[in-house]
């Protein structure tokens, strides 16, 4: 072998969900360096169903080309072991922290990474937040391996119209990590003869995105990159609001573009302006707050997330349903009617739930519907449904929640006045509005409680407290704890029986 005796397989770990292409990313990599003449072997590991656990997918591969081994056949490792990885591609955050926590990425490690969320299935069954905080998660990240790479690819796949995994491939071409040229996983792109265009331009923008953030790369000119919205929309949040919250503030663009439009997140980032010269945490919490709240469900939202394509592909792959297999997805939904008037016009709205309220059917009165949208007429029904979002500003919970919102934001504003911390725990109350139907009217009734009896009289005077952050604290932390008990009103009868006007101080 021509004292290449000591020359050791490069390892790569892929950690993919359903939908992201990791085992196609896989496949590429694969098919590349074999045809390139470089022995290969890859191997997968399926993830748990409903967000506890990615695929992973691991490469080794010799970076001797096969007319070098004399005849000799090296053996392969089968499974990844901890701190034997060269390369980790991660395409969500919280995988890297995974794969960095299960002892996969050390001081020999590249780190490419994706530093989007999708939600764990912990997280979304919390009563209240149970997000991981985002920030300890990429602190992480970005003090792990030897080089890390971290960029929000999977909106740049968006821009492009590809998957996620098409950027990975463009990002790891021009790294100069493999024995392989860009041109040369550009071939295996073609050969495989599967969404070739989309797939390209996903390569191309993750090959050109490094170029922009200043890694090394094979192509002295990289190609276009179709960044020019979410460009103008960093550019703006880099320089006019502080870098503590500028992640979260991405996030909730991000969020409401999708939601509504462009023109919408202009809208969030005007919403802001009030706080970026403030304190750093109150204004992330703020613009956290504020986009969730931006974003209420309702029937559109429902019918926009039920045709997205990617869920459609994890329900299949979710059964394990072959290419060839038909799959039959059935829809239950139950609306009541304030659920429909949502959609209608104020005036009309407003004298239906009058009569709903007086004849005791607002909460009595469901139409149960069940719509297969594996079904082409089925689908089209959702499709059109999700195609209303031009008439949203025009509906009666539109105009009832842009107007809640800016009497919040106000109340925050009033906050600051006496502590940012205060201000911050108001901002958080906005936790309690969530959901549609019952969910969001209980929540709704205890947001307006705790305002009234507490937030209010706090800021007027009528209470003093030593730490009232922390009695408002423990009054939102109550609340979530037990939705479905409404014991607010002792807890803020005690408050008002224990604690002092400034009048008697």
């Amino acid at each position: 072998m021509k004292n290449q005796e000591n020359y050791r397989p490069i390892t790569i770990l892929i950690a993919a969900m359903g939908g992201e292409g990791g085992g196609v990313l896989m496949n590429w990599i694969v098919n590349t360096a074999w045809q390139k003449g470089y022995p290969v072997q890859a191997t997968s590991i399926p993830g748990v169903a409903q967000r506890t656990g990615a695929t992973t997918y691991y490469i080794e591969l010799l970076p001797i080309k096969r007319q070098d081994l004399d005849g000799k056949t090296p053996v392969f490792t089968l499974n990844p072991a901890p701190g034997e990885i060269d390369l980790m591609l991660a395409t969500e955050l919280m995988e890297a922290v995974r794969a960095i926590s299960n002892g996969f990425v050390t001081s020999r490690t590249t780190l490419i990474a994706s530093n989007h969320r999708v939600f764990t299935t912990l997280e979304k069954m919390a009563a209240g937040d149970g997000r991981y905080e985002e920030e300890k998660l990429l602190k992480i990240v970005k003090n792990a391996g030897k080089r890390n790479i971290l960029h929000n690819f999977s909106n740049i796949a968006k821009e492009n119209g590809s998957i996620i995994n098409a950027v990975f491939l463009g990002v790891l071409s021009g790294m100069d990590l493999l024995p392989l040229k860009s041109e040369d996983f550009e071939r295996s792109i073609r050969e495989e003869g599967k969404a070739v265009k989309t797939n390209l331009r996903g390569f191309q923008a993750g090959l050109a995105l490094l170029k922009l953030t200043g890694s090394s790369s094979n192509e002295s000119n990289p190609p276009s990159i179709r960044l020019s919205r979410e460009t103008s929309f960093l550019f703006r949040i880099q320089n006019d609001f502080p870098e503590r919250a500028q992640e979260a503030i991405k996030d909730g663009v991000d969020r409401l573009t999708d939601y509504q439009n462009a023109s919408y997140a202009v809208k969030f980032l005007d919403r802001l302006e009030p706080f970026r010269n403030g304190s750093p945490d109150l204004c992330r919490e703020v613009a956290k707050n504020l986009a969730v709240r931006m974003s209420y469900e309702d029937i559109i939202r429902v019918a926009q997330a039920k045709t997205r394509a990617a869920r459609l592909e994890r329900i299949r792959g979710e059964i394990e349903a072959g290419k060839e297999e038909p799959v039959m997805i059935t829809e239950f939904f139950k609306p009541g009617i304030p659920e429909i008037c949502d959609l209608l016009p104020p005036s009309l709205s407003t004298k239906i739930l009058k009569w709903a309220e007086k004849t005791g059917r607002e909460e009595s009165t469901r139409f149960e519907m069940h719509v297969k949208t594996s079904t082409v007429f089925g689908f089209l029904k959702l499709k059109a449904l999700e195609k209303l979002r031009w008439w949203r500003p025009r509906s009666f919970r539109w105009g009832l929640e842009q107007e809640q919102i800016e009497q919040w934001l106000r109340l925050i504003v009033e906050a600051m006045k006496k502590s940012d911390e205060f201000a911050i725990e108001t901002a958080r109350l906005a936790r309690l509005i969530k959901g549609y139907g019952s969910t969001h009217k209980r929540g709704t009734e205890h947001y307006q409680r705790i305002v009234n009896e507490f937030v209010k009289p706090c800021l007027a005077g009528n209470i003093s407290a030593k730490n009232p952050q922390v009695i408002l604290k423990n009054l939102l932390n109550r609340s979530l704890a037990n939705p479905e008990k409404n014991d607010l009103k002792s807890a803020l009868a005690k408050i008002h029986a224990t604690m002092p006007s400034a009048n008697e101080n």
